[in-house]
């Protein structure tokens, strides 16, 4: 395996700069936006395309820090029920989509989205329960008229360009459980698969090695990111937190840095566990820990990790 940076923490300084921030701490790889929720101060889709001088810079200065792209990521709502948002958030994934072919990039991450209900929506509607039998018939709804055309579509024309799309599990979207992703999966086909983050899952009160085994080669990257659950807000007050980030003392849970939320029990448990399935990419941290800096943030999970990455093959067992 080989590790990595999102590169989103690093937005208030330009690209060449956050490499070299990056490359000081001697990973592998980076992740980079492309537009959407994350911003694309590092990668604009569309200047990129549309000028060879701008896009051979691109290349040349992350070629000569020594990294290579792991994903480029666009997370939005291509679902959305305003249908400015949609398209525009649409747009993006397919002019991401169309700049990692360019590159030789394989993957792009993203959500799935979330829809409205029927008809006249303004915003998403996240349903959480299947009673009163209305919110069943706007799953129903969501999945057969949005989620499912949509991504069959989608996934076809990433085909087409050699790339996969990397769908996060995160509350609020529609894909948010192993179990809606592989829903979606079967029926959009291989050019679906997870970016896999266990900070939402531990949020939700997933077991991410559990989750990971049930996901197997459906996994295509990975977010090294750590989630802390309160045991007094969540006891008092459920996961389903709706309150701002920065309220983190009356918060049910809080992302933080790789081994502040989760020991290296789970870590090395994790790490495995992606092996015995047949991961062996990149793990790539993403930082959004509201109690410290990006800098020590990312210095913390890089050393933390590089203490238990498994890098090497594991040799040709003999006692078999």
């Amino acid at each position: 395996m080989k590790l990595g940076v999102f590169t989103a923490l690093f937005s208030d300084r330009p690209l060449e700069e956050a490499l070299d921030t990056v490359a000081e701490f001697e990973v592998d790889a980076v992740e980079i936006g492309t537009g959407n929720f994350v911003g694309n101060v590092h990668c604009n889709p569309e200047e990129l395309l549309s000028s060879e001088a701008k896009l051979g810079k691109f290349k040349k200065v992350l070629s000569e820090r020594g990294l290579f792209i792991s994903a480029l990521s666009c997370h939005g709502n291509p679902l959305h029920p305003q249908e400015a948002i949609a398209k525009e958030h649409r747009k993006t994934i397919r002019s991401t989509a169309l700049l990692a072919e360019k590159l030789g990039v394989e993957r792009i991450n993203a959500f799935a989205g979330c829809p409205g209900a029927p008809d006249s929506s303004k915003y998403p509607n996240w349903v959480t329960c299947p009673w009163p039998p209305y919110f069943s018939e706007i799953i129903k709804w969501q999945w057969e008229e949005k989620i499912i055309p949509y991504w069959k579509e989608e996934a076809k024309f990433l085909s087409d360009h050699g790339v996969k799309v990397c769908l996060e599990m995160h509350p609020g979207d529609a894909v948010h459980t192993p179990e809606k992703l592989l829903r979606l999966r079967e029926a959009a086909g291989e050019a679906i698969g997870c970016n896999f983050d266990p900070s939402h899952l531990f949020w939700q009160g997933i077991d991410p090695v559990v989750a990971v085994r049930k996901l197997g080669d459906a996994i295509y990257h990975v977010h090294a990111k750590d989630t802390k659950i309160d045991p007094l807000n969540s006891t008092l007050n459920g996961v389903l937190d709706a309150k701002p980030y920065s309220d983190e003392i009356h918060r049910s849970w809080i992302f933080r840095t790789v081994g502040y939320g989760h020991s290296y029990d789970f870590w090395k448990d994790f790490l495995s566990t992606l092996r015995l399935v047949g991961y062996d990419y990149v793990l790539s941290i993403e930082h959004e820990d509201s109690l410290m800096s990006a800098r020590e943030g990312i210095e913390k999970a890089v050393t933390f990790l590089k203490e238990i990455l498994l890098r090497e093959k594991p040799r040709k067992i003999q006692w078999d």
